[in-house]
Protein backbone atom coordinates (compact mmCIF):
# COMPACT_ATOMS: atom_id res chain seq x y z
CA UNK A 1 0.00 0.00 0.00
CA UNK A 2 1.38 3.54 -0.77
CA UNK A 3 2.07 5.87 1.60
CA UNK A 4 -0.30 8.99 1.57
CA UNK A 5 1.58 12.28 0.58
CA UNK A 6 1.47 15.17 3.54
CA UNK A 7 -1.34 17.98 2.77
CA UNK A 8 1.15 21.42 1.99
CA UNK A 9 1.37 23.08 5.56
CA UNK A 10 0.49 26.72 6.37
CA UNK A 11 2.66 28.24 9.29
CA UNK A 12 0.73 30.48 11.12
CA UNK A 13 2.49 33.03 13.48
CA UNK A 14 -0.65 33.61 16.07
CA UNK A 15 -1.72 34.05 19.39
CA UNK A 16 -4.02 31.66 21.93
CA UNK A 17 -8.04 32.76 22.46
CA UNK A 18 -9.20 30.72 25.15
CA UNK A 19 -12.68 30.83 23.51
CA UNK A 20 -11.18 28.96 20.43
CA UNK A 21 -13.22 32.09 18.30
CA UNK A 22 -10.17 33.43 17.10
CA UNK A 23 -6.29 33.67 17.29
CA UNK A 24 -4.67 30.08 16.51
CA UNK A 25 -7.32 28.25 16.97
CA UNK A 26 -9.50 29.93 13.77
CA UNK A 27 -6.27 29.35 11.97
CA UNK A 28 -6.31 25.81 12.66
CA UNK A 29 -10.02 25.22 12.14
CA UNK A 30 -10.17 27.35 8.78
CA UNK A 31 -7.17 25.67 7.07
CA UNK A 32 -8.18 22.25 7.80
CA UNK A 33 -11.13 22.69 6.04
CA UNK A 34 -9.05 24.45 3.14
CA UNK A 35 -7.54 21.18 2.61
CA UNK A 36 -4.18 21.86 3.93
CA UNK A 37 -2.19 21.17 7.61
CA UNK A 38 -1.87 23.84 9.84
CA UNK A 39 1.14 24.52 12.07
CA UNK A 40 1.53 27.36 14.57
CA UNK A 41 3.90 29.20 15.88
CA UNK A 42 2.61 30.80 19.31
CA UNK A 43 3.12 34.50 19.45
CA UNK A 44 1.22 35.22 22.67
CA UNK A 45 -1.54 33.72 25.40
CA UNK A 46 -4.55 35.57 25.99
CA UNK A 47 -7.31 36.12 28.37
CA UNK A 48 -10.08 36.87 26.34
CA UNK A 49 -13.94 35.61 26.26
CA UNK A 50 -16.07 35.59 23.26
CA UNK A 51 -16.58 38.85 24.21
CA UNK A 52 -13.50 40.70 25.43
CA UNK A 53 -9.68 41.10 25.81
CA UNK A 54 -8.47 41.38 29.37
CA UNK A 55 -4.94 41.05 28.52
CA UNK A 56 -2.43 39.40 26.86
CA UNK A 57 1.36 37.86 27.74
CA UNK A 58 3.86 37.26 24.28
CA UNK A 59 5.71 35.09 23.47
CA UNK A 60 9.86 35.87 23.54
CA UNK A 61 11.26 36.41 19.81
CA UNK A 62 13.77 33.99 20.71
CA UNK A 63 11.01 31.30 21.57
CA UNK A 64 8.58 32.06 18.82
CA UNK A 65 11.99 31.51 16.41
CA UNK A 66 12.24 27.96 17.87
CA UNK A 67 8.94 27.23 17.70
CA UNK A 68 8.67 28.65 13.73
CA UNK A 69 12.46 26.85 12.51
CA UNK A 70 10.85 23.33 14.26
CA UNK A 71 7.91 23.37 12.01
CA UNK A 72 9.84 24.83 9.18
CA UNK A 73 12.63 22.07 9.23
CA UNK A 74 10.36 19.40 9.66
CA UNK A 75 6.97 19.42 7.22
CA UNK A 76 6.20 20.49 4.07
CA UNK A 77 5.27 24.53 4.64
CA UNK A 78 3.77 26.01 1.12
CA UNK A 79 2.76 29.08 2.91
CA UNK A 80 2.80 31.85 5.84
CA UNK A 81 0.20 33.44 8.13
CA UNK A 82 0.27 36.00 10.74
CA UNK A 83 -2.05 37.54 12.72
CA UNK A 84 -1.44 38.62 16.48
CA UNK A 85 1.74 39.64 16.67
CA UNK A 86 2.03 41.17 19.93
CA UNK A 87 5.24 43.24 20.26
CA UNK A 88 7.67 44.58 17.42
CA UNK A 89 10.56 41.64 18.78
CA UNK A 90 7.95 39.38 17.33
CA UNK A 91 7.36 41.40 14.07
CA UNK A 92 10.94 42.15 13.72
CA UNK A 93 11.55 38.26 14.16
CA UNK A 94 9.21 37.62 11.66
CA UNK A 95 10.24 39.65 8.93
CA UNK A 96 13.82 38.51 9.29
CA UNK A 97 13.08 34.41 9.54
CA UNK A 98 10.91 35.33 6.07
CA UNK A 99 13.70 37.29 4.31
CA UNK A 100 15.11 34.31 2.35
CA UNK A 101 11.80 32.75 1.66
CA UNK A 102 10.38 35.46 -0.99
CA UNK A 103 8.89 32.29 -3.18
CA UNK A 104 6.57 31.04 -0.14
CA UNK A 105 3.29 32.99 -0.29
CA UNK A 106 2.96 34.56 2.55
CA UNK A 107 -0.81 35.89 3.95
CA UNK A 108 -0.28 39.17 6.83
CA UNK A 109 -3.22 39.68 8.89
CA UNK A 110 -2.57 43.01 9.88
CA UNK A 111 -4.49 42.31 14.21
CA UNK A 112 -3.95 45.48 16.21
CA UNK A 113 -7.10 45.05 18.19
CA UNK A 114 -10.08 42.54 18.63
CA UNK A 115 -13.11 42.91 17.56
CA UNK A 116 -14.29 43.77 20.62
CA UNK A 117 -11.83 46.93 21.21
CA UNK A 118 -9.53 45.06 23.34
CA UNK A 119 -5.86 45.81 23.04
CA UNK A 120 -3.47 43.52 20.97
CA UNK A 121 -0.32 45.55 21.79
CA UNK A 122 0.50 49.14 21.89
CA UNK A 123 -1.16 50.78 18.19
CA UNK A 124 1.28 52.99 17.14
CA UNK A 125 4.38 50.99 17.85
CA UNK A 126 2.84 48.18 15.91
CA UNK A 127 1.81 50.02 12.63
CA UNK A 128 5.31 51.21 12.80
CA UNK A 129 6.86 47.98 12.96
CA UNK A 130 4.62 46.39 10.43
CA UNK A 131 6.33 48.61 7.50
CA UNK A 132 8.97 45.75 7.78
CA UNK A 133 6.39 43.11 7.33
CA UNK A 134 4.43 45.05 4.27
CA UNK A 135 6.87 44.64 1.55
CA UNK A 136 7.07 40.81 2.67
CA UNK A 137 3.42 39.89 2.42
CA UNK A 138 1.85 38.29 -0.54
CA UNK A 139 -1.76 39.65 0.65
CA UNK A 140 -2.48 41.63 3.81
CA UNK A 141 -6.04 41.55 4.85
CA UNK A 142 -6.60 44.85 6.43
CA UNK A 143 -10.04 46.01 7.39
CA UNK A 144 -10.77 49.20 6.49
CA UNK A 145 -9.97 50.39 10.44
CA UNK A 146 -7.01 48.34 9.92
CA UNK A 147 -6.18 50.43 6.95
CA UNK A 148 -6.76 53.53 8.47
CA UNK A 149 -4.85 53.01 11.19
CA UNK A 150 -1.73 51.27 9.05
CA UNK A 151 -1.80 54.68 6.52
CA UNK A 152 -2.69 57.29 9.09
CA UNK A 153 -5.37 58.68 5.72
CA UNK A 154 -9.36 58.56 6.05
CA UNK A 155 -9.97 57.59 2.53
CA UNK A 156 -9.98 54.34 1.47
CA UNK A 157 -8.35 55.30 -2.12
CA UNK A 158 -5.71 57.53 -0.18
CA UNK A 159 -4.84 54.73 2.33
CA UNK A 160 -4.46 52.07 -0.64
CA UNK A 161 -2.11 54.39 -2.23
CA UNK A 162 -0.11 54.74 0.76
CA UNK A 163 0.16 51.03 0.99
CA UNK A 164 1.20 50.43 -2.15
CA UNK A 165 3.74 52.98 -1.81
CA UNK A 166 5.19 51.15 1.22
CA UNK A 167 5.36 48.33 -0.89
CA UNK A 168 2.37 46.32 -0.56
CA UNK A 169 1.72 43.39 -3.27
CA UNK A 170 -1.86 42.65 -2.88
CA UNK A 171 -4.69 44.40 -0.31
CA UNK A 172 -8.10 42.78 0.04
CA UNK A 173 -9.83 45.59 2.20
CA UNK A 174 -12.66 44.20 4.04
CA UNK A 175 -15.30 46.88 4.20
CA UNK A 176 -17.59 45.40 7.68
CA UNK A 177 -16.90 48.70 9.22
CA UNK A 178 -18.16 50.90 6.95
CA UNK A 179 -21.62 52.10 7.29
CA UNK A 180 -23.39 50.47 4.77
CA UNK A 181 -26.99 48.84 6.27
CA UNK A 182 -27.63 45.99 3.87
CA UNK A 183 -24.59 44.87 2.57
CA UNK A 184 -20.60 44.72 2.97
CA UNK A 185 -18.10 44.99 0.65
CA UNK A 186 -14.48 43.58 -0.24
CA UNK A 187 -12.00 44.91 -2.44
CA UNK A 188 -8.85 43.06 -3.55
CA UNK A 189 -5.95 45.24 -5.10
CA UNK A 190 -2.99 43.72 -7.05
CA UNK A 191 -0.03 45.77 -7.33
CA UNK A 192 -1.99 49.19 -6.90
CA UNK A 193 -5.06 48.11 -9.34
CA UNK A 194 -9.08 47.14 -7.78
CA UNK A 195 -9.16 43.37 -9.69
CA UNK A 196 -12.22 42.57 -7.31
CA UNK A 197 -14.94 44.27 -5.91
CA UNK A 198 -17.31 41.06 -3.68
CA UNK A 199 -20.53 42.53 -2.06
CA UNK A 200 -21.83 40.35 0.36
CA UNK A 201 -25.26 40.37 2.41
CA UNK A 202 -24.62 41.65 5.91
CA UNK A 203 -25.79 39.44 8.78
CA UNK A 204 -27.10 41.29 11.57
CA UNK A 205 -24.44 39.94 14.32
CA UNK A 206 -21.11 41.01 15.06
CA UNK A 207 -18.63 37.77 14.81
CA UNK A 208 -15.28 36.91 16.32
CA UNK A 209 -12.60 35.67 14.69
CA UNK A 210 -13.99 36.02 11.26
CA UNK A 211 -10.90 38.09 10.00
CA UNK A 212 -8.49 35.17 11.12
CA UNK A 213 -10.79 32.67 9.52
CA UNK A 214 -10.48 34.28 6.31
CA UNK A 215 -6.94 34.95 6.32
CA UNK A 216 -5.79 31.85 7.14
CA UNK A 217 -8.51 29.83 4.98
CA UNK A 218 -6.69 31.98 1.83
CA UNK A 219 -3.17 31.07 2.84
CA UNK A 220 -4.70 27.26 3.07
CA UNK A 221 -5.60 27.71 -0.90
CA UNK A 222 -2.59 29.73 -1.40
CA UNK A 223 -0.31 26.99 0.09
CA UNK A 224 -1.92 23.89 -2.58
CA UNK A 225 -1.16 25.85 -5.56
CA UNK A 226 -4.29 28.31 -6.13
CA UNK A 227 -3.94 31.69 -7.91
CA UNK A 228 -4.83 34.49 -5.39
CA UNK A 229 -7.81 35.85 -6.80
CA UNK A 230 -9.42 32.34 -6.90
CA UNK A 231 -8.01 32.13 -3.12
CA UNK A 232 -9.64 35.03 -2.01
CA UNK A 233 -12.94 34.36 -4.05
CA UNK A 234 -13.15 30.58 -2.39
CA UNK A 235 -11.99 32.15 0.99
CA UNK A 236 -14.97 34.92 1.17
CA UNK A 237 -17.70 32.12 0.33
CA UNK A 238 -16.41 29.70 2.72
CA UNK A 239 -16.44 32.36 5.47
CA UNK A 240 -19.85 33.66 4.23
CA UNK A 241 -21.29 30.32 5.17
CA UNK A 242 -19.46 29.98 8.63
CA UNK A 243 -20.80 33.43 9.65
CA UNK A 244 -24.19 32.56 8.83
CA UNK A 245 -24.01 29.09 10.62
CA UNK A 246 -22.18 30.83 13.74
CA UNK A 247 -22.33 29.95 16.98
CA UNK A 248 -24.25 32.70 19.43
CA UNK A 249 -22.62 32.27 23.59
CA UNK A 250 -25.17 34.79 24.34
CA UNK A 251 -28.27 36.40 22.88
CA UNK A 252 -26.41 39.93 22.61
CA UNK A 253 -22.67 40.16 21.64
CA UNK A 254 -20.32 38.18 19.29
CA UNK A 255 -20.65 34.89 17.58
CA UNK A 256 -18.22 32.59 16.91
CA UNK A 257 -17.64 31.41 13.05
CA UNK A 258 -18.92 27.70 13.03
CA UNK A 259 -15.84 26.42 10.33
CA UNK A 260 -16.89 22.67 10.57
Amino acid sequence: MSQLQMRPTVLCFSGLDPSGGAGLQADIEAIGQSGAHAAIACTAITVQDSQQVYGFEATSSDLLLQQANAVYNDLPVKAFKSGMLGTTDNIAMLAEFLQDKPNIPYVLDPVLVANSGGSLGDIATLVNAFKNLIPKASLITPNTVELRALTGQNQIAEAVKVMFDLGANALLVKGAHEHEPHRIRHWLYVNGECVAESRWQRLEAEFHGSGCSLASYIAGRLAQGILLKDAVQQGELWLHGALKRADMPHAQGQRIPRRF
